[in-house]
């Protein structure tokens, strides 16, 4: 139980919750585990649950009409989704697909026993607010990315937000996952994705080694990131 209260606090959405609280939570959680390529739920089920990774990679993604998809995020460890359902009651309906992209732990709320919880703390439910509200606040900004700006800009910015934002200089990361879904996720095509890094790379901005990836000039990224966007789409 001291190990799952520890995982549960590390999650954003449970911050403000206290240890009587957690452990109410932690009761009410069911472990699941899913094989790579495994689906959790598909778009349009029945949302009556919402999840915390504890270990792997989930992804949310939809399928458009011409059957492509389009990956929305990438959830990791100590990350919750679909939280939302909890105040859509019975009509709530899941508007993304979620499959395993690695072998993956989760626990799993029951919406019932969220709400439980809910109507007793109003502390807990001020924190849930909070961490929803800048989960709402990261995702504008990505819609706005999305529509607004270029590629490169895009990309820029996804590697900057995996760099602490006091860093100068250079710093160091490793890719979460392949440049494939990555391409995806910012809806940049595959070739043009691989254009973007080889055109940073002979700007002096990173180096590419596998997943590895040198941000050699932080300066130099930031103000790529937030020039205006261009229109030739790269």
């Amino acid at each position: 139980m001291v190990k799952q209260l520890a995982e549960l606090r590390r999650a954003p959405l449970f911050s403000q919750a206290d240890d009587s609280q957690l452990a109410v939570l932690a009761g009410a959680a069911h472990e699941t585990t899913l094989a790579t390529g495994d689906t959790l739920f598909t778009h349009g089920q029945v949302a009556d649950r919402f999840f915390l990774v504890r270990s792997g990679q989930i992804k949310l993604y939809r399928i458009s009409p011409e059957g492509q998809e389009k990956i929305i995020e990438i959830i990791g460890p100590g990350q919750t989704f679909a939280e939302a359902v909890m105040f859509m009651g019975a009509q709530g309906h899941y508007p993304v697909s979620a499959q395993a992209m690695t072998e993956s732990r989760l626990f799993a709320f029951d919406q019932k026993h969220v709400l439980k919880v809910l109507s007793e703390s109003p502390e807990i439910c001020l924190g849930m607010l909070a961490a929803l509200s800048r989960r709402l606040h990261m995702l504008v900004n990505q819609i706005d990315g999305l529509t607004l700006q270029n590629a490169t800009y895009r990309l820029a910015l996804y590697l900057l937000e995996h760099v602490p934002a006091d860093r100068s200089g250079t710093a160091e990361m490793e890719l979460p996952t392949t440049k494939a879904v990555i391409a995806s996720q910012l809806a940049i095509q595959p070739e043009t994705f691989s254009r973007i890094l080889a055109k940073l790379k002979r700007l002096g901005l990173i180096e590419v080694n596998g997943n590895h990836v040198a941000l050699r000039d932080l300066r130099g990224l930031r103000n790529l990131a937030y020039l205006p966007a261009s229109d030739d789409g790269s």
